[in-house]
């Protein structure tokens, strides 16, 4: 197992992207992206027990220490993919693969549907598909962006004393995480400010979507699928219960015991997801 880290960044011009990287120099190509609101610690777990892939875990923009998008602007899923396509050039790589959790999931999903040819495995972790909305529900749902972005001025975020609270608040979260995780997920995500900590990420991640894809369109991208593909689902996270509706997917499902974050709240969890995506990454 290599545990090596090496903090890296990443200048795509339009912002600059903090990183980790893990393993060997000539494995095999592996862009990591994190779920929202999270960093490129949630690999921190998993990553080490990867064999022979090149792991280039990225905090997203607007996350952990990377570069907040610029004023005026936002943090749509086509703005994301584009990220990762040029990390990927920036890197000189050609082809790669993705490994993605949650957000992540989604984006290395659509990235792969749109560009094929470029994405040679995935890896995903109880994430597939972005919300989406109805056609007619379009015009409702961009007036309350709107808005909510007017009243963005106006919010401010949580401070907190110490770390220790500001762990236990992401410990019961709304995609709640064992302490450690927490703890690991802190380590990247909190800065100090006036009065105690607070986290590094852009409160406008935390806006409505102006603009959501309809289920067909998001479909779509994954009926597009060329590439070998395994989805780990947690049987206590966000897809289980939605099980049935992935028959006939371009993508192998494995049901593993666990939350929405199984591969970062404990080593068990880490392990389980490993044995499956080392499977994938052999399978070249």
């Amino acid at each position: 197992m290599n545990t090596r880290v090496e903090e890296v960044r990443i200048d795509l011009g339009h912002i600059e992207l903090a990183a980790h990287l893990y393993g060997p120099e000539h494995g095999q190509p592996v862009i990591a992206l994190h779920g929202w609101l999270d960093n490129a610690n949630s690999f921190a777990r998993l990553a080490p027990q990867l064999q022979g892939l090149r792991i280039v875990a990225l905090d997203l923009a607007g996350h952990g220490h990377s570069g907040h998008r610029p004023p005026g602007t936002g943090y749509s899923l086509p703005d994301y993919v584009q990220d990762v396509l040029q990390v990927a050039r920036q890197l000189g790589w050609q082809r790669f693969s993705l490994l993605g959790h949650s957000l992540g999931a989604i984006i290395a999903v659509l990235l792969a549907g749109a560009v094929p040819d470029k994405v040679t495995r995935l890896a995903l972790i109880d994430g597939l598909l972005p919300l989406t909305d109805e056609a007619t529900d379009a015009p409702a749902r961009l007036g309350e962006a709107l808005l909510a972005q007017l009243a963005l001025a106006d919010k401010k975020k949580p401070v907190y004393g110490d770390c220790e609270r500001a762990v236990l608040a992401r410990m019961s979260g709304r995609l709640a995480v064992s302490r450690e995780a927490a703890e690991l997920l802190a380590q990247r995500g909190l800065m100090p400010v006036p009065g105690g900590y607070t986290w590094r990420s852009d409160s406008r991640l935390t806006l409505p979507t102006p603009v959501r894809f309809t289920l067909p369109q998001a479909m779509a991208f994954v009926r597009r699928l060329s590439c070998p593909g395994l989805l780990v689902v947690a049987e206590g996270g966000l897809l289980a219960p939605r099980l049935e509706q992935l028959d006939g997917l371009p993508l192998e499902v494995c049901q593993l015991p666990g939350g929405h974050h199984l591969h970062l709240d404990d080593e068990v969890g880490a392990c389980a997801v490993a044995h499956c995506f080392n499977r994938l990454f052999a399978d070249s």
